[in-house]
């Protein structure tokens, strides 16, 4: 039979983080584990704010999922539906089952998940993303990270223009601009894609209101950059009305249930001909490298949520000058686990 034990984790981040919506210096998390004839699988569930998870909730839930009526852990098609069934909503919380029982499959097998979804070990350079601050605080951290090929720049407020040029004038590294639903008039929001071309931006993440659809749309007919959907894309059922709203989405566990959903959404998404964003939230590198493991599917990698944490139980995919680096470990890459959150 499958066993699953969950633990509340606080991350601690290094500095505060802030966004069009607000700020936080730490995340909840809940920490799984599925066990198996001896062997452990791990997953994560991170619940920012936006998507109305919290430890509390995570707990209500995940004490609701009995996988001891499952005696087959390659089941998966039977085990997630039952797992996606027991309420809705709740999307980090079966994540964290998601990937907790891709983990186990992947050791069982002795292949890294990548492998089991028949892809590539795929190494891509991830973005570091810059939160919103003074345009000085914001040139300050950009001239910190030099190592890395791409800066993602939240934006979203009155200042934009005034963070990017504070930002230019320490670094000419590529931008992918993130507004986070801050831009509210779609002129506007084209007259400043213009201008962030010229800057040297590569796309535009989420910018106008995820339920502004028509003014998203409108902005991605016009848009000389790639347009990207974030908060309006969280499933695969989102997909379809995404396809003539945006040129591409941000697929993000923590949004999409996991690895299985995950997988079909990239998929479905390349089959439409979008571009494919793979995204996290603030988190451990466990789910860092579980996202990671559907990389070979994506145009563009942000798996940053684990590189400015203070207490990262896990130790995983590596970093090294900019690109991520799997490791050839079976499961989602873990090469550090940590039973002792698990015990009584």
């Amino acid at each position: 039979m499958l066993k699953l034990s969950f633990q509340p984790y606080d991350l601690r981040l290094n500095r505060v983080f802030r966004i069009s919506r607000g700020a936080r210096d730490r995340a909840p998390l809940v920490l799984t584990r599925i066990s198996f004839e001896g062997v452990h699988g791990y997953g994560e569930g991170s619940m920012p704010p936006l998507y109305g998870e919290s430890a509390e909730s995570a707990a209500k839930f995940l004490s609701a999922v009995d996988l001891s009526r499952f005696a087959d852990p390659f089941d998966t098609e039977s085990i997630l539906q039952y797992v996606d069934g027991i309420a809705p909503g709740n999307a980090a919380a079966k994540t964290s089952v998601d990937m907790a029982l891709h983990d186990l499959i992947g050791k069982l097998l002795g292949m890294p998940v990548h492998r089991y979804f028949g892809l590539a070990a795929a190494q891509h350079y991830t973005s570091m993303t810059i939160g919103l601050d003074t345009p000085e605080k914001m040139a300050e951290r950009a001239a910190e990270l030099s190592e890395f090929r791409y800066l993602k720049i939240k934006l979203g407020t009155k200042d934009d223009r005034a963070m990017i040029e504070a930002i230019r004038s320490v670094t000419q590294q590529p931008f992918f601009v993130d507004a986070n639903q801050g831009w509210k008039n779609k002129e506007e929001a084209l007259d400043l894609v213009h201008w962030l071309k010229e800057e040297g931006t590569v796309f535009i993440e989420q910018p106008m209101p995820r339920e502004d659809v028509t003014g998203n749309a409108w902005l991605t007919e016009r848009s000389p950059l790639p347009t990207i959907g974030d908060e309006a894309v969280q499933r695969l059922s989102d997909i379809k009305t995404a396809s003539s709203t945006y040129h591409g989405i941000n697929i993000k566990l923590m949004k999409c249930t996991g690895l299985r959903e995950g997988y079909k959404m990239a998929v479905t998404a390349k089959a439409l001909g979008m571009k494919v964003m793979l995204g996290c939230m603030t988190e451990t590198s466990c789910a860092i490298s579980a996202a990671a493991q559907l990389g070979a599917l994506a145009d563009w990698v942000d798996l940053d949520g684990h590189l400015d944490t203070a207490n990262n139980p896990y130790e995983g995919v590596e970093l090294s000058n900019g690109k991520l680096v799997l490791p050839d470990t079976p499961g989602i890459g873990l090469t550090k686990e940590n039973n002792k959150l698990f015990l009584p």
